[in-house]
């Protein structure tokens, strides 16, 4: 592509508030993911790109960094710098595509053990919607939208806070389509191109996306997010992002010491700090975990889910935090959705009186799932360094060799889709990690370990891993 023509699509790109490098990424990020920089597109060398643009050299050269940790552009000596992919080939790669798209609807013959949630929806989904169907029938003088949810569900979410020892008013409950969109709206509302948030290394992968989306810079910390303060001193740190209870992808458990802890460091730092709780209700058989971060402190911003704990269909999400933040975001949400679906909030908050009945009665069966998939890789790929879990959907692999994102490419042409690690840690660190979710039925995860097993016989690393991306000094 000709550098002008690159330009004028580019448009008042540089008109925003953040770092100029900061800024050019964002734009030519979403103008890869929107289809308009085609996959193998070529892009024009750093100095032509800078000279059509008018801006230094170095401000390409970090815009391309930060895009080539996102995984959407390759840059090879000799070859140049190019959108990742081909038309062919973009569909089924394993990395950067917004919230890994394509493992949503693997491709057929492939068993999917990269995105972790349940196949099929409990019996007490059905049983939930045939009792609301009589408040359905007589329904009346009810246009439908509640744009900050539906009352009867705010109430039914408020009320599981409370009788968890948070005492919560529906004020301070926003429903979400999903804990997807509840990120997605608190980026939103705070973060500017450019502002600073803290994520743990690894984390969840489309919250990455989320702040991603907003041009943030993103900085992790190890797991817990230990030496937060350290990291704030010299630094405007606008959200610290944690998965403190059957952390995605590792399935460990903050303590509560640890808890008490982070939750005084942000509020020392001036940080806003969201405590993801999708995946709290996944205990093992008799695994206690601390209470929730929001019972140490009323500031913290929590954000649950049905998706994982009962099943993804739902799409019932939602935001506990103070009123007034729950305004605001009430006021994002209705210029994008009037309200979710009044059914489904209605199912829902049927199954949330139940949801620890239900969540104790699967929990057997996930535990031994996940003791299957551990047995099936200490047995076929016994040089694989994995950790049990003692929650959680996932387990987190480290290699003995070799990276990730490769093996990956391996695994999906044996008819296995895994997450690379480094898709998982801002910092472009985990290399050598992938990660496996355990809810497949037993037969598939012991087929999924033989064609792991017989791609790792074949697996031959590349010769130059990636690296670490450079720190930005903002």
């Amino acid at each position: 592509m000709e550098p002008i023509e690159l330009g004028e699509r580019l448009g008042r790109w540089s008109s925003g508030r953040g770092p100029l490098p900061v800024l050019l990424a964002a734009r030519l990020r979403r103008l890869i993911d929107e289809g308009e920089l085609a996959p193998g597109e070529p892009l024009p060398p750093d100095r032509i790109l800078a000279s059509a643009l008018a801006v230094g050299r170095s401000t390409v050269v970090a815009a391309y960094d930060l895009l080539r940790y996102d995984g959407r552009i390759v840059r090879r000596q000799g070859s140049g710098t190019r959108v990742t992919g081909t038309a062919a080939d973009r569909a089924h790669q394993t990395t950067s595509a917004p919230i890994f798209l394509h493992l949503l609807e693997p491709p057929d013959g492939v068993i999917p053990l990269a995105c972790a949630a349940p196949d099929r929806p409990p019996p007490e989904v059905a049983d939930a919607y045939a009792r609301i169907i009589p408040a359905l029938a007589s329904t009346t003088g009810d246009i439908g939208y509640y744009p900050a949810g539906h009352p009867v569900l705010r109430r039914a979410i408020a009320d599981r806070y409370t009788e968890r020892g948070i005492p919560t008013s529906p004020g301070q409950i926003l429903v979400t389509t999903g804990g997807q969109q509840a990120l997605s709206l608190l980026a939103q509302a705070f973060l500017a191109p450019g502002d600073q948030v803290v994520v743990e290394g690894p984390t969840y992968p489309g919250a990455l996306e989320a702040f991603r989306e907003q041009a943030a810079v993103l900085r992790s910390l190890p797991t817990g997010l230990d030496g937060l303060e350290t990291a704030a001193e010299g630094h405007r740190i606008v959200l610290a992002y944690v998965i403190s209870t059957f952390h995605n992808p590792t399935g460990s458990v903050l303590p509560a010491a640890a808890r008490r802890a982070l939750v005084k460091a942000t509020a020392a730092s001036a940080v806003r700090l969201i405590d993801d709780e999708v995946l709290s209700d996944l205990a093992f058989p008799g695994v206690q975990v601390p209470p929730p971060l929001a019972a140490y402190s009323d500031a913290v911003i929590s954000v649950g889910s049905l998706s994982k704990c009962v099943w993804g269909g739902l799409r019932t999400g939602w935001v506990r935090a103070p009123e007034p933040l729950i305004a605001r975001l009430a006021r994002l949400l209705v210029v994008h959705n009037l309200g979710q679906s009044v059914p489904g909030q209605l199912a829902a908050a049927e199954l949330l009186p139940v949801l620890h009945v239900l969540t104790v009665r699967l929990a057997p069966e996930r535990q031994a799932r996940h003791d299957h998939l551990l047995a099936q890789l200490a047995r076929h790929l016994p040089d694989w360094d994995v950790p049990p879990a003692p929650g959680g959907q996932t387990l987190w692999a480290r290699l003995p060799h070799g990276d990730g994102t490769s093996f990956a490419q391996a695994a999906l042409r044996h008819g296995v889709a895994v997450l690379p690690g480094s898709g998982l840690d801002p910092s472009g660190q985990k290399q050598e990690y992938v990660r496996l979710h355990f809810l497949a039925p037993p037969d598939d995860l012991a087929e999924a370990v033989r064609r792991l097993a017989a791609a790792w016989r074949t697996y031959r690393p590349p010769s130059a891993p990636a690296t670490a991306p450079p720190a930005m000094s903002i």
